[in-house]
């Protein structure tokens, strides 16, 4: 799964980078606000179980916001938050990210991002069942993602996205959990 949503990533984006700039300048000023929708792979293994015990589970991530500011035509400050649902005995729960990021416009359409913040895993809100399925658990992430405009309109923009993310959180006892996302997405984002 994860092979095949890098490779769709690379030929879109790998194509798209062929395409000549037909379009407008875009005016990317003030704030940035942006939702995406994604579909991707998680895989989580925690001191627990001694082991991965969901590997390479298909997930559906929404919705994927980022709100910031531009300091320049290329540059932008954003917190971006993503997540992904995943199961573990028979409960979901929701691995999520809070990502301070720094975003730069390498040409007019395509763009790169990274940030480190915080991670948190926690029951998916429709599956809290109380001391069974109750825990949240906070820590530290990191991710790095790829984006193509693929339509642009002045101050409006449609984009093609590739994420990846990775965290630690800790238990209230003692130990942790990891885990590591793969996605694909598009975003609609407004500047």
């Amino acid at each position: 799964m994860k092979q095949l949503l890098v490779l769709f990533a690379l030929l879109v984006l790998g194509s798209t980078v062929q395409a000549q700039d037909t379009t407008a300048q875009m005016e990317r000023k003030g704030f940035v606000i942006g939702l995406g929708i994604s579909g991707g792979a998680i895989s989580i293994s925690d001191t627990e179980t001694g082991q991965d015990f969901d590997k390479g589970q298909g997930s559906i991530s929404l919705p994927n916001i980022k709100l910031g500011y531009m300091l320049n035509e290329r540059l932008a400050l954003l917190l971006n938050t993503s997540g992904m649902i995943y199961s573990q005995n028979d409960y979901d729960r929701s691995f999520e990210t809070f990502l301070p990021s720094v975003q730069y416009w390498v040409n007019n359409k395509s763009w790169i991002s990274g940030g480190i913040g915080l991670a948190v895993d926690m029951p998916a809100l429709y599956d809290i069942e109380d001391n069974i399925n109750d825990d949240f658990n906070a820590g530290c992430a990191v991710g790095l993602s790829f984006g193509r405009e693929l339509y642009q309109q002045r101050n409006f923009a449609i984009d093609l996205q590739l994420q990846t993310t990775a965290g630690r959180t800790f238990f209230k006892g003692d130990g942790h959990r990891d885990a590591a996302t793969i996605s694909v997405g598009v975003g609609f984002n407004w500047y």
